[in-house]
């Protein structure tokens, strides 16, 4: 396993991604909100090509390499033949920077990991502002705060602040959604935490399933795939067990993909790949190898 001792961890990475938005737009560098609403709708969805759900890759994948060369790096993903990036930060760049890279480079940015401070207070219209500016309509949660996580009542109490969250940003074109870890499939006070928050929460909160670390918590993708149907409108693509490689662990790829290309009312898969046995960058390349080899790309 190749590991780094200069490796930021996630929510370092996610503060510095609303700090750069918030940067970025003080300095006027994003448009009139219509403007940015036209930007966003026109360009949030990827058209499917031969009927084939459009392949992203989450770059905290390959978040050193993106430290070091991120222009590098979209370069070397849009050639491996992905359609899209999904950001979990953003090294320092203005929204309209990564937009003009993404176009260089044919790529879309269907989605982002923000933390839930970046929808709160002063940050939600400048968060807003800057997903519309590069062209991603999803904006996903990947981590609860402690508040909410602890309890059955805090998971309650999240469902009314996804629910509110999703309502305003319905308004701008835009959605979010929350991903997974391991312990919301784990009891707690006689329910999995993922069916308190997504039984609780309206249609239009997105189930961002992580294929790995759901079955790392003991629970069946699949399973919450079909049960939650329509609303893993983006999914993430995670091997469980084996080597390392796609298709050399346990995940049921084939039912997954048929679940997602069924009833799941996904729009965009999305490759994260966290446990390197050659370069990250090779990695990421392997899982998309895989995906062609199962006729996904």
């Amino acid at each position: 396993m190749i590991l780094s001792s200069q490796g930021r961890s996630r929510r370092e990475f996610l503060r510095m991604g609303i700090g750069t938005a918030i940067i970025s737009l003080a300095q006027g560098q994003v448009g009139a909100k219509e403007q940015q609403r036209a930007c966003c709708q026109s360009g949030s969805v990827e058209e499917k090509k031969d009927g084939k759900i459009p392949v992203g890759l989450q770059l905290y994948s390959v978040r050193e390499d993106c430290a070091k060369d991120l222009p590098k790096v979209l370069a070397g993903v849009s050639e491996m033949g992905y359609a899209g990036v999904e950001f979990a930060g953003y090294y320092g760049r203005s929204a309209k920077e990564l937009k003009g890279l993404l176009d260089e480079n044919g790529l879309k940015a269907p989605s982002t990991h923000t933390g839930l401070v970046g929808l709160e207070g002063d940050h939600f219209q400048r968060t807003v502002e800057f997903h519309q500016e590069i062209g991603a309509q999803f904006i996903i949660v990947p981590g609860m705060p402690d508040k909410y996580k602890k309890t059955r009542q805090g998971w309650l109490d999240a469902a009314k602040v996804f629910d509110e969250l999703s309502h305003r940003l319905e308004e701008q074109g835009l959605r979010t959604g929350y991903h997974n870890h391991s312990f919301e499939f784990q009891m707690l006070e006689g329910e999995l935490p993922w069916d308190t928050f997504f039984s609780n929460t309206c249609d239009e909160v997105v189930h961002q399933m992580d294929t790995g670390n759901c079955m790392a918590g003991g629970g069946d993708p699949v399973h919450f795939i079909r049960k939650y149907a329509q609303r893993t409108s983006i999914i993430h693509l995670k091997e469980h067990g084996g080597p390392g490689d796609f298709g050399e662990g346990e995940c049921p790829w084939d039912e997954v993909f048929d679940a997602c290309e069924t009833v799941g009312g996904t729009e965009w898969y999305i490759v994260e790949q966290e446990n390197y046995n050659r370069k990250p960058m090779d990695c990421v390349k392997q899982c998309l190898d895989f995906l062609k080899s199962k006729g996904k790309v």
